[in-house]
């Protein structure tokens, strides 16, 4: 199941070990335990090289893979992410998380993640194009709308969906909703490019809501991490709804309020950053008002934020440290939820659940396959918009959006009541409501296949 250099699929598949075992679920659903060491084998590993030419005339050669996790549920569903540090480890820790978070939105969706280690940073139009084509042109023969249906993730977004989808469709001739995250004109969804950071926001206000019955997201100061779709579109809900954005980052850096009474981050301000971010640019290139916000190079924004409400990690994984989660307890943050998967390491996660069992109206922490899962949500939903040859309204969209998030959320907490080993009466721990709510509903569909016995 796990391999010694595997390391960031070990943390996914001991997090949710961890999470099982500690629950009443194998005393009641003792059958399920064999479950697990099927779950957590891909069903199929695909790797292969990626050969194409720069712009130099230059011969390039990458890696390529799809990992298709599991279908019980439906067809492999997840992003593919073009990074030089994409491995078998980390596509494996993506799709492991994927399998539980699709089956979290209630959609006919499996698991699967996909990439290669090509950086498109730095590369023309021509080169991404060239690359795509050359990834599609192996990819093309392990992917369908029935089989397999990658989207985007990082160093993937609209552009490089376009060059996929037109390689696919020039390789296979046929016209069919093989990519998600697709433009409007050609088969794509409203709301796609906003969904997770929307989908994230909608998840906070049901904690909120659930804390304090009545109450919502104006007012509440809201530090963010990462600064690119998830972080964008996450922000811009959050000011919509009148909360304030204190922070946003990327791997170099980030910018912080100068001044805890300084106005926060304004939508024309995220927008200069989209504007920069698609350019492939640093998060430091902006020009930003003099004297509103310091850049802390090297940084991440956790220490730097003072007290914040609410903490949004959506730049990568394991990006809370243990000493960085306690200082957000420290400094009263009653909220964390994660827009990126598997933001918080294991130090992190003990933190904030410590802090939820120990303190009255500590910090509740969300795990990413249960608040980030809007993004796959609406995905699934152009699935099926593809699948009718219909397009729905944005705001036909959103609801849906909406409503998914807070059925997700109310299953999450639901599911961790039932199967809680916990002796409080404290708020019901959402990483245990997520994993066995994902891993129950997977699991089960298993064995009435006949997948395990």
């Amino acid at each position: 199941m796990v391999q010694p250099s595997e390391p960031e699929f070990e943390q996914a598949y001991n997090e949710l070990l961890l999470t099982l075992e500690s629950s009443t679920l194998f005393e009641k659903k003792p059958k399920l335990k064999k479950a697990l060491p099927v779950v957590s084998i891909p069903e199929r590993v695909i790797q292969f090289r990626v050969v194409w030419q720069d712009d130099a005339g230059n011969l390039q050669v990458n890696r390529g893979y799809r990992v298709q996790f599991n279908s019980a549920l439906g067809p492999y569903k997840g992003g593919l992410r073009f990074h030089p540090t994409v491995n078998l480890s980390i596509l494996k820790f993506l799709g492991y998380e994927q399998i539980f978070k699709n089956a979290l939105t209630g959609l006919a969706m499996g698991g699967g993640k996909g990439g290669a280690d090509f950086d498109p940073k730095g590369k023309s139009d021509n080169e991404i194009r060239k690359f795509c084509e050359a990834f599609m042109r192996e990819l093309s023969r392990h992917i369908g709308p029935d089989t397999d249906v990658p989207a985007g993730d990082i160093g993937v977004g609209g552009r490089e969906i376009g060059y996929l989808f037109g390689a696919y469709r020039r390789y296979r001739n046929a016209f069919e909703g093989v990519l998600t995250g697709k433009g409007i004109s050609w088969g794509g969804s409203l709301i796609r490019p906003e969904a997770t950071g929307y989908g994230l926001i909608y998840y906070v206000e049901q904690m909120i809501e659930y804390v304090n019955p009545g109450d919502s997201m104006t007012g509440k100061t809201v530090a963010i991490s990462g600064s690119g779709n998830v972080a964008q579109f996450a922000a811009l809900k959050v000011i919509e709804l009148g909360g304030k954005v204190v922070s946003l980052s990327d791997s170099k850096g980030a910018f912080v309020l100068a001044s805890a009474e300084s106005e926060g981050f304004t939508p024309a301000e995220i927008s200069q950053i989209a504007d920069i971010k698609l350019l492939h640019h640093d998060l430091s290139d902006a020009a930003f008002q003099r004297g509103k916000f310091k850049y802390i190079e090297g940084a991440r924004p956790w220490t730097h934020v003072g007290a914040v409400d609410i903490a949004l990690p959506c730049a990568t994984q394991n990006e809370v440290s243990g000493d960085e989660a306690a200082a957000l307890v420290a400094a009263g943050c009653k909220f964390v939820a994660e827009g990126s998967n598997m933001g918080s390491t294991m130090e992190a996660i003990d933190m904030f659940e410590s802090a939820r069992v120990n303190a009255p109206g500590g910090t509740w922490y969300a795990p990413g396959k249960a608040a980030n899962c809007g993004g796959v949500a609406v995905s699934g939903l152009e699935m099926a918009q593809n699948s009718a040859r219909v397009g729905w309204t944005r705001e036909e969209v959103d609801a849906k959006l909406k409503h998914i998030m807070m059925t997700c959320f109310l299953n999450c907490v639901n599911t961790a009541i039932e199967y809680s080993s916990e002796k409080t009466d404290g708020l019901p721990s959402l990483v245990k409501g997520a994993n066995i709510a994902g891993f129950v509903k997977v699991a089960e569909a298993m064995l009435d296949q006949g997948d395990f016995y």
